[in-house]
């Protein structure tokens, strides 16, 4: 399966707006959205009717999400904490800062999917059991900090990522 991964779109209207579209030009089967959207007017461009019900859109909340309960009316399958997923036999585990995680969450997770920092994360790792995990994090699609507007590709059956810039 193909998964678009974004974080921290932090209101810029016209790049989450291009993620998106990106992500429905490629026919992804879901995406995941790992926090701070930060006002419900932006989260209102990955769900419906911007994106259709066919694709399903996972998320999380980020610590610059204030108005929770706006978002929560757009978006009401957004996490406060852990989203856990399974994509075929791919076992996908998400929150909005890495060292959000609880002891444990990420033991049996295939990918690891993070924001917070802004800094682009694409790393292998290995679980305690030795296989082998991902570590994600898509960085900013909103380009404040760094200047660059990133999302992620995820392929869960090569368990493999692959960043695109978006244009600001």
């Amino acid at each position: 399966m193909k998964l678009g991964v974004i974080a921290d779109s932090h209101d810029r209207l016209p790049t989450l707006r291009r993620a998106v579209e990106l992500f429905k030009r490629l026919q992804v089967d879901a995406i995941l959205h790992a926090g701070d959207f930060v006002a419900p007017f932006a989260a209102k461009l990955i769900a419906p009717p911007n994106v259709p019900a066919s694709i399903p859109v996972h998320c999380c909340f980020g610590n610059n999400d204030g108005e929770r309960a706006g978002l929560a009316k757009v978006l009401p399958q957004c996490v406060d904490g852990t989203v856990r997923m399974d994509f075929g036999d791919c076992h996908i585990v998400m929150n909005h800062f890495i060292e959000w995680f609880k002891p444990g969450e990420t033991d049996n997770a295939d990918v690891v999917i993070s924001g917070h920092t802004h800094e682009i994360v694409n790393a292998p790792a290995a679980r305690p059991d030795g296989k082998p995990q991902l570590i994600l994090n898509p960085g900013e699609c909103c380009g404040w900090l760094t200047d660059r507007c990133t999302v992620a590709l995820l392929d869960t059956e090569l368990r493999t990522a692959e960043l695109v810039d978006i244009a600001p």
